[in-house]
């Protein structure tokens, strides 16, 4: 999940006044955002989210809704080093990770050297995941789960803080290799984007075609995001909230759904899930200015959490039934 190293336990006062003390600033980096994307207040709400949870995230989206702009932002505002890979077929995963040459110094004598790859950054956009090769897709994977790369034998660190945004289009599927199960479960949210609201629309096209387009405000710096990344995982939460997440993970799972989930459920989400909402809803809490999360973030954050660690069965499908059908019913039963 997140990379960053824990911290000592704080008293309820400390964490408190730590909290108070970076809410005005993710309230800055949050408006910084939406002054620049129009009409995308979920999308950027979770992708924030993502990033204050030390997660990775996928972004799901037709061509054309600003996902890249949202990475480029997010970027500037939070003081990140943003690079950007736009992954095709013939990507190989030394173009990612980089790779080792062999110098000749003037002397005579040679050596290898190792030149770093893009992946190399602090924000990552994985620009259509989808249609580089399974071999490419796991070396970037496995980056993002290990926080580092071996080439060579030898390991190099990641840059801290190290965050992939990854996007994906789900309407142009030829030429394309989706990302098994296995691998969506490294992601800690899948961000869905939709289509702006006619009057959204109406300011992006008013807002980005005249002379000057307003660029986002930096706010936030590498070090201010790690020290909020280590706030998150010490907030309180309570045992109510808790529960809920425990009862909501573990109903959608095969041989302990109950019910009609339970003839519609292939594969159910994994303690990675439960992890995952453990951060999102402390970091969810946080961003809106509250120093503890709710069932209120729980049922918010569930079908992005969730609904790319899961899969319904054949008849299910058949029938019309979908993921976030199923997390929709057991958010509601739940609550």
């Amino acid at each position: 999940m997140s990379a960053i190293d824990p911290t000592p336990v704080a008293t309820p006062e400390s964490i408190v006044a730590e909290a108070e003390s970076v809410a005005d600033l993710l309230k800055d980096a949050r408006a910084s955002v939406a002054d620049v994307i129009f009409g995308q207040e979920t999308v950027v709400e979770r992708s924030l989210i993502t990033l204050l949870s030390g997660g990775h995230g996928l972004l799901v989206g037709a061509p054309g809704l600003a996902k890249t702009k949202l990475v480029d932002a997010l970027g500037i505002v939070l003081g990140l080093i943003t690079h950007r890979i736009q992954f095709t077929p013939d990507l190989m995963p030394s173009d990612i990770l980089g790779s080792e040459i062999l110098d000749e110094a003037a002397d005579g004598t040679k050596a290898f050297r190792f030149i770093r790859g893009p992946v190399f950054a602090q924000l990552l956009m994985a620009d259509e995941i989808n249609r580089a090769s399974p071999r490419t897709q796991s070396a970037l994977l496995q980056a993002m789960q290990e926080r580092y790369v071996t080439i060579a034998a030898q390991t190099h660190d990641l840059p801290k803080p190290f965050h992939v945004l990854a996007t994906q289009n789900p309407i142009e599927q030829e030429g394309t290799y989706p990302l098994p199960e296995a691998q969506l479960d490294r992601f800690l949210m899948q961000i869905d984007v939709l289509y702006p609201s006619a009057e959204a629309e109406r300011r992006v096209i008013f807002e980005t075609t005249g002379a000057e387009e307003k660029p986002p405000r930096p706010v936030l710096k590498a070090e201010d995001l790690m020290r909020v990344q280590s706030l998150v995982r010490r907030m309180p939460i309570g045992e109510v909230v808790v529960e809920a997440i425990l009862k909501l993970v573990r109903g959608l799972r095969p041989g302990e759904a109950t019910g009609e989930l339970a003839e519609q459920i292939s594969w159910g989400p994994s303690p990675r899930a439960s992890q995952a909402f453990m951060l999102t809803v402390r970091a969810r809490a946080l961003l809106d200015g509250r120093f503890a999360p709710s069932l209120d973030d729980v049922e918010a954050l569930a079908i992005p959490v969730l609904q790319h660690r899961m899969a319904v069965t054949f008849s299910a499908r058949a029938e019309g039934i979908g993921v976030r059908d199923l997390i929709t019913d057991a958010v509601k039963a739940m609550l």
